[in-house]
């Protein structure tokens, strides 16, 4: 989000990604693979330290150690959740959330070579959130962590 503030853009408010100004951003992104490199060269900073919770959709692949969760939702059950969380219409979320994905998918295809979504090798743990609660996939994801069994 830094990186998109530097560049005049305002992604603070829930729903920014899907919103024109977002999507716009993702357009630049896809011309322009310095921002997706920075961001994960940060990241991976991070990561290398240890002892964090990362939310990303690139280190799975880029960073080798760690314990990886994939959440996974139906495009229906996501765009329900975002037009609720945003306030927003049904069919809109839809829409929006269906371009951002398909140009993501793009993105991280010819940048790194994975498919998002469609190669879950890296990851140690997939929950299908699509009937679950957000305090559901919260506990759920807690047991599993403090179980220790990675």
């Amino acid at each position: 989000m830094a990186l998109a503030m530097e560049e005049g853009y305002k992604p603070l408010k829930r729903g920014w990604w899907e919103s024109k100004e977002g999507l716009r951003f993702l357009e630049k992104r896809g011309k322009d693979p310095r921002f997706d490199k920075a961001i994960d060269e940060k990241l991976l900073k991070t990561a290398e330290k240890g002892n964090v919770v990362l939310d990303s959709w690139t280190m799975p692949w880029l960073f080798k150690n760690g314990f990886k969760i994939w959440l996974e939702a139906s495009p229906e059950k996501r765009a329900e959740r975002i037009a609720g969380r945003d306030r927003t219409d049904y069919v809109e979320a839809l829409e929006a959330l269906k371009k951002k994905e398909s140009q993501t998918k793009k993105i991280y295809k010819e940048m790194y070579g994975f498919n998002l979504g469609d190669d879950l090798e890296p990851f140690n743990f997939i929950l299908d959130t699509d009937t679950l609660s957000a305090d559901e996939v919260f506990h759920v994801l807690c047991l599993t962590i403090e179980s220790g069994i990675f």
